[in-house]
């Protein structure tokens, strides 16, 4: 994974409530167990029309937003446990997704494969919806090491575990922390030998 440490983005308002990973990544694209190819896929049901035309009313397909920041509304990544919902979001782009609520399994995907979930009070999401959706060019500064968001509604800290954060931080998935204590389970090893 890539480590993460601060980022300063413009951010992509998506205000629906109750976004499920079905919307996020539609269930007839997860036959693939490889995680290339899932963000051209994201939101795929409403980022085009039947058609196959684009939904030029979507904010993903609307020129004016773009960044790595995903601000959505609450209660993003419920339903189903497809780890796919982060792979998809990951592809796209997106680094960081800021919501009042956030599923647990959702939640954990997303830190296992280096997408940052932020949860934020609602009455800050709020501001931050309006504020984004307002002015597109808005600025927000992730600082994972302070564990702080910067907008211009407002500074706040985010709690994250500290096993994630630190295989965030180092662009560690569960492995490559293990082997990242090589030496230590080396040496433990070595020592309960002489026992």
């Amino acid at each position: 994974m890539e480590k993460f440490t601060c980022l300063k983005s413009t951010a992509i308002p998506l205000a629906s409530e109750n976004i499920d990973t079905d919307q996020i990544i539609p269930a007839r694209f997860l036959k693939a167990t490889d995680k290339l190819g899932f963000g051209e896929q994201v939101f795929k049901d409403w980022r085009y029309l039947k058609d196959g035309s684009l939904n030029e009313k979507f904010i993903l397909n609307n020129p004016l937003y773009s960044g790595s920041i995903l601000v959505a509304g609450d209660n993003f990544g419920c339903g189903s446990s497809r780890e796919h919902a982060a792979w998809a979001l990951i592809g796209y782009g997106f680094k960081v997704v800021i919501s009042s609520f956030f599923a647990d399994i959702f939640k954990g995907n997303a830190l296992n494969n280096g997408l940052l979930p932020i949860q934020v009070t609602p009455k800050y999401l709020k501001a931050l919806l309006t504020e984004v959706t307002e002015n597109p060019n808005t600025l927000l500064t992730v600082d994972l090491k302070n564990q702080s968001l910067e907008s211009p509604v407002g500074m706040i800290r985010f709690d994250i575990d500290a096993y994630k954060k630190t295989c965030l931080l180092n662009g560690y998935d569960d492995i490559d922390y293990l082997m990242s204590k090589k030496n230590k389970i080396n040496a433990f090893e070595a020592l309960a030998n002489t026992i």
